[in-house]
């Protein structure tokens, strides 16, 4: 007989929400081992005595997880999300008739607890993840990748000098030309002035003016307001702390750049941070390994090998891990050189040898470019009737060498990653923190930042490796439990099979 169902809603009902979800729910289980009390003494001091009951310490938390392992970076949508979903009311601890936050709760929540709580709630799903013997500790991979910061590079605005500031912002403003105005300027007076020196400024100038004819093939390249933008000349009013970032084949946007180390054993996220995206990745190292030697030590773990790529190479960072005892397994950035081709090196006597059998010796040490270098020079009586001399220096009139102060560090991080464990190591970087950032940008909600300032970017980037880390662990423990569960009953088919069907043997009388 054809069943025709009717919908009307009941006045009363009995209804559970413990029975309705099943046990093998990801949500449940996540329930039955997080346990985020500690949060109560820690946030306390950050809530007054009287007034309305704010929301919970854990419920926030636990929404704020939701967001990000659901891939849901937008708050007012999280709420929506939230209450259409049964298992995670469950895992929230809301009943299906409680109404759940408003919205803006969770955005003020954020901003009203500082950074540390967020790390220390990350520290501590990490030592869950090193209960479970799932971290090494050993081997750190290291990498960073830029992330989209919430403003627009049409908001972006002109620096102005400092002996002019208030004068000049009514006279250059429109220069800059913002397509879309803030509704307020949240950069301190300090980001909006010019600290360029005039020689950045002079190239930057020069750039700007080969913009349109090197750039004809770019979309809005032939526009008259298309412009050549850079840290140095401009600031977003929106969001002072993001910056102007590019990487080979993107369109330069407004970025922070997050640094991240993975444990090579089982892929766990070790170390967390948002940093300026104007600097390179090899000035965040020395702060990051510092930070991570530091975590791994209270967990009773042992640091020894740090793999990262060529955009962390620099010799005072060579020279940094082996002060701390670190291996380093980074190759050298494509502009290291040794020393020139067909030059003999003495170090005893710290003078180079040229194909001639001149010497080129040391005259002083000088900082170029962050880098300290040592400077050989020959005599220009040593190179007037030279017959390589057009080959060696051209037109000019003697040899200079500059060689990097850390030239024996580098030496002996070469030597490490040519060799064949140093070939492997760099499968294993590949295999290992890669993934991650794309697990991390793709699926993990970290796309794009959805707060404003660096603070709340960091907050926002330890919330998601937090939720990548609990993913990681749950399902570490349901692999494990098959297979304890599959190796018990292989174990008792074994037992079944030697004494299941043994048959005694009579003897005769």
């Amino acid at each position: 007989m054809q069943g025709n169902k009717f919908y009307q809603e009941k006045l009363f009902s009995s209804f559970q929400l413990s029975q309705r979800v099943p046990e093998n729910n990801f949500y449940r289980r996540l329930r039955a081992i997080l346990d985020l009390s500690f949060l109560y003494k820690q946030t306390k001091p950050y809530y007054g005595s009287c007034g309305q009951k704010s929301i919970d310490p854990q419920v926030f938390y636990k929404l704020c997880l939701v967001g990000y392992l659901e891939n849901i970076i937008s708050d007012r949508k999280l709420i929506e999300h939230c209450s259409m979903r049964l298992d995670i009311l469950f895992f929230l601890g809301y009943d299906i008739d409680e109404q759940l936050p408003w919205h803006s709760t969770i955005s003020r929540t954020r901003q009203l607890l500082p950074e540390k709580i967020f790390e220390q709630v990350f520290t501590h799903i990490l030592s869950m993840c090193v209960e479970k013997g799932m971290v090494s500790g050993h081997t750190q991979a290291m990498d960073s990748a830029p992330i989209k910061a919430n403003a627009s590079m049409d908001s972006l605005e002109l620096k102005v000098p400092k002996q002019e500031l208030e004068a000049y912002l009514q006279k250059a403003r429109y220069q800059s030309r913002p397509d879309r105005k803030p509704k307020k300027n949240k950069a301190s007076k300090q980001q909006q002035i010019i600290t360029a020196e005039k020689r950045e400024l002079q190239e930057i100038k020069s750039r700007n003016r080969n913009w349109q004819k090197n750039q004809d093939q770019r979309p809005g390249s032939g526009n008259k307001g298309a412009k050549y933008t850079s840290n140095k000349t401009h600031y977003s009013p929106t969001d002072p702390d993001a910056r102007i970032s590019v990487k080979p084949g993107k369109a330069r946007k407004l970025n922070y750049l997050s640094n991240i180390s993975v444990d090579s054993s089982n892929h766990v996220i070790t170390d967390v941070k948002a940093y300026h995206a104007d600097k390179k990745d090899n000035q965040y190292l020395q702060d990051a390994t510092k930070r991570l030697k530091k975590r791994l030590k209270k967990q009773g773990l042992l640091f020894t090998s740090l793999l990262a790529d060529a955009g962390y190479s620099s010799g005072e960072n060579y020279a940094f891990l082996e002060k701390e005892n670190i291996l380093s397994y980074i190759p050298p950035h494509g502009t290291y050189k040794g020393g020139p081709e067909g030059f003999t090196f003495n170090k005893q006597e710290n003078y180079w040898l040229c194909p001639e059998g001149k010497k080129v010796t040391f005259r002083k040490r000088k900082m170029v470019k962050n880098s300290l270098q040592n400077h050989y020079l020959t005599k220009r009586g040593d190179c007037k009737n030279c017959p390589i001399k057009q080959a060696c220096i051209g037109k000019g009139f003697e040899k200079k060498i500059a060689v990097t102060v850390y030239k024996e560090h580098y030496e002996r991080n070469n030597k490490r990653v040519r060799s064949k464990y140093g070939r492997r190591m760099k499968g294993k970087r590949q295999s290992t923190v890669e993934p991650v950032f794309g697990t991390l940008t793709q699926f993990m909600g970290l796309r794009k930042i959805n707060t404003i300032g660096i603070i709340q970017a960091n907050k926002v980037m330890h919330l998601s490796a937090t939720a990548y880390n609990l993913k990681k662990l749950m399902k570490f423990m349901s692999k494990n439990t098959e297979t304890m569960a599959n190796q018990t009953i292989s174990c008792f088919l074994f037992i079944r099979s030697l004494f299941g069907f043994y048959k005694p043997v009579l003897r005769p009388q």
